[in-house]
């Protein structure tokens, strides 16, 4: 039996199932605890996954599994000072890593090859050859490794440097520092409910990217948590950060968008199709094969950066952080229905001149007012479910079960009021300034 949030909300305080007292959702979803009546009435009409997909979400559950039951608690209960001498654990490369090296080596090795082929023809070719080693260089230019890029001005995604923000650079320094790597070059600030540290350019420098629908509806002490989880990576040497393998991941999704199958409206369309079905084939099994070789190392990989959100936070914060995941749905819809009110001066008197005055408040306070009910609501779902944040997760619940099976362990920084107030003071342009796109559309 399966009842919306609206439909439930008029049904007795008794459940129908077992007869366990069931408290009103209200505006969420009213379910039993005690028997998990309509714990998840949502019907999901998405497309079943592709074949890829299918693999990764298979092993990403029987890796996350495995790992949770070898790998030791996040903290131990330890204090802080001694959480922070501990030795940090690194991802360790093994034969499957051997193998995915290896793999990569001639993903790049066939870049470098079409690269030297097309100059070779280019040169030395007679007739129509230069115009295919032409077309070899192009294609070796489209699968070179990419270096990334910091957003260019018209991306309207504010980039900030040491000048333009001390004391929240002081703030990632210190955790970077705490879990034992660098700090970043760079801040972008965008809308998106996520965070991400990455590199850009030819000497890799680090740029952190924050989410304001993710960040501003963290508490200080789980802001800790998401920049020590995402520093976490370089500090443990997760494969799939590195230029090497991340570069083979791009190369071959390059060539599986390149080859991939054209709609036929005539012979020539069906002719290519047939030509490039077997080039297609193999590198889907190449892509398959390094996902296979490397999903394990970046699970555990994921499981060693929440050890570090842990560590710099405390258990509860990082364990706290996991629940905030669970919400990011709620928290997007509840950020673009604001984005329409805002457009339409919808009770215009309180926005006042700007629409999008107070956008990050409003979001920040949708947030706050999820109830602990419907949090544990969504671990059960979660749970169901098999929730993560992508493919390379391991699944949310283990994550959470992780962080909270031991006994808690002390924050080795803590981001007070104070230093809060003076950090949000500083992204205040930023914030307006990404409120006000959101709210142009």
């Amino acid at each position: 039996m399966t009842e919306t949030a609206d439909t439930v909300r008029t049904a007795e305080r008794t459940c129908p199932e077992c007869g366990a007292p069931v408290d009103e959702g209200g505006r969420y979803v009213t379910w039993c605890a005690a028997c998990d009546w309509n714990v998840d009435p949502e019907t999901r009409d998405e497309e079943p996954p592709g074949r890829i997909d299918r693999i990764r979400r298979r092993l990403a559950q029987r890796y996350g599994e495995q790992l949770l039951a070898d790998l030791a608690d996040p903290d131990d209960g330890a204090a802080p000072g001694a959480a922070a001498d501990r030795p940090r654990p690194r991802t360790r490369l093994g034969v499957a890593g051997g193998f995915a090296t290896a793999i990569a080596l001639a993903v790049h090795g066939v870049t470098v090859a079409l690269l030297a082929g097309g100059l070779w023809l280019l040169v030395r070719g007679h007739g129509g050859l230069p115009v295919v080693g032409g077309l070899l260089i192009g294609l070796a230019i489209v699968l070179r490794p990419r270096f990334g890029r910091l957003p260019k001005e018209e991306d309207h995604r504010p980039v900030l440097r040491r000048g333009d923000a001390p004391r929240l650079f002081a703030l990632l320094d210190e955790v970077a520092g705490a879990v034992g790597t660098t700090g970043v070059r760079t801040v972008v600030i965008d809308c998106d409910a996520n965070a991400s540290v990455s590199t850009y350019g030819i000497r890799q420098h680090r740029v952190l990217r924050i989410g304001l629908a993710l960040w501003e509806t963290l508490p200080p002490q789980e802001r800790i948590a998401l920049l020590g989880h995402e520093f976490g990576h370089y500090a443990h040497g997760d494969t799939r950060h590195s230029l090497l393998v991340g570069g083979a991941f791009q190369s071959l999704g390059t060539w599986r968008y390149t080859l991939a199958p054209q709609p036929a409206h005539g012979l020539m369309e069906h002719f290519v199709n047939l030509v490039t079905a077997l080039p297609r084939l193999l590198v889907g099994g190449v892509l398959v094969v390094l996902e296979h070789l490397t999903l394990r190392q970046s699970q555990r990989a994921e499981y060693l950066a929440d050890s570090t959100a842990a560590r710099a936070a405390g258990a509860e914060a990082a364990a706290g952080l996991m629940d905030r995941l669970l919400v990011t749905g709620s928290v997007v819809g509840e950020l673009r229905r604001e984005c329409v009110a805002a457009r339409t001066r919808i009770g215009g008197a309180a926005r006042r001149d700007d629409p999008s005055e107070g956008l990050w408040e409003r979001l920040a306070a949708h947030a706050a007012s999820v109830p602990e009910r419907e949090y544990e609501r969504l671990r059960r779902v979660a749970e169901r479910r098999g929730h993560q944040v992508d493919s390379t997760h391991p699944p949310t619940h283990l994550r959470h079960r992780r962080l909270t099976r031991g006994a808690p362990g002390g924050a080795l920084i803590v981001l007070d009021a104070a230093r809060a107030a003076e950090i949000d003071a500083e992204l205040a342009e930023a914030k307006r300034s990404v409120a006000r796109e959101l709210v142009r559309g």
